[in-house]
């Protein structure tokens, strides 16, 4: 029996440490880039409170121009060929349009409020990609023959930071096969260029994603301020020190706040929680708000995400 049991550890120890000594991988999403649509006419607007916006429209697109497809696909397989996870930009999209008549009809209980996402917000809140691939590409011709000049940048999903980068120009060919021509002129960079996603994900793996949190204090005349004090200290410096016991590495910057609002940012979050499932800023938010509906504080809020790398949490708000 004994043996049975020791047998039983040593395997279960054998699985840890063959799981701890995989490399996570990141997981990525292929998306053309704001310049490729704009020059191919792909682009459409949205109202942010007011003001109109251009956004690329990555549906009109697909659906407009199939050798985007190709490129996408291309891109897809060089990527999962090195093991990097990937999600499909059009399964996404399809996803998406099934859920937005439900998502249109989420409104604040008290305040009315939508929710505080554009559409590429939404985009990237879906997929749950860590990093975006955008790429830019233009077929050259030089007599009879063609070539590729690309640009590929690996941009942090949360944040919009380039994290890595590859461009350059593929060499001459009779072929017209555009993906062909991309594939020969990215590959030259392929290696160097995954190198650089996997050192920056294991980075945000070690110290954590970067993201950016606020509160805001909703006017409904409960009397509840950042300023109200519980036993000592003020609501604000409650909320501060919950911020740095729950960073990784105690690290986020405070921006400045008021007895009506408080806004952090390079506030660094586990990629997981403690139960090992994926954290985002809406759930690291989420955290915030259960500690405060707890004694002495027993306060109502509200979470309300702002894109994948930003929420707000609404007090006084249920």
């Amino acid at each position: 029996m004994m043996k049975k049991i020791f047998v039983s550890m040593l395997a279960c120890a054998a699985l840890v440490c063959g799981l701890h000594g995989q490399a996570r991988k990141p997981t990525l999403m292929v998306v053309p880039s704001d310049a490729w649509c704009s020059q191919h006419g792909y682009m459409t607007q949205y109202d942010n409170q007011g003001t109109l916006v251009s956004i690329p429209d990555y549906k009109r697109a697909l659906q407009s121009d199939p050798q985007l497809l190709q490129v996408i696909g291309k891109i897809n397989t060089l990527m999962a060929d090195r093991g990097f996870p990937l999600k499909n930009l059009e399964t996404v999209l399809r996803f998406i349009e099934q859920q937005q008549a439900e998502a249109n009809l989420i409104t604040g209980k008290n305040s009315g409020a939508g929710l505080a996402e554009s559409p590429l917000d939404r985009l990237r809140s879906t997929a749950r990609a860590d990093i975006l691939l955008q790429l830019t590409w233009t077929v050259n011709e030089t007599g009879p023959k063609a070539y590729v000049s690309y640009n590929l940048q690996g941009l942090d999903a949360y944040t919009g930071k380039q994290v890595a980068g590859a461009q350059g120009n593929g060499q001459p060919s009779m072929t017209a096969d555009v993906p062909i021509l991309l594939e020969e002129a990215v590959l030259a960079n392929m290696d160097n260029f995954t190198a650089r996603l996997q050192a920056y994900f294991d980075d945000l793996f070690a110290n954590g994603r970067e993201v950016t949190v606020s509160v805001r204090v909703l006017d409904n005349g409960s009397g509840l301020d950042l300023d109200k004090d519980y036993e000592g200290y003020a609501l604000s410096e409650i909320i501060d020190e919950w911020m740095y016991q729950n960073t990784v590495e105690h690290r986020f910057s405070k921006l400045g706040g008021s007895e009506n609002y408080l806004s952090y940012e390079q506030v660094r979050i586990p990629l997981m929680n403690s139960r090992g499932v994926p954290m985002d800023t809406e759930s690291f938010v989420r955290e915030l708000r259960r500690y405060l509906l707890k004694d002495p504080y027993r306060i109502e809020s509200r979470v309300i995400p702002q894109g994948l790398g930003s929420a707000m949490l609404i007090l006084g708000e249920e």
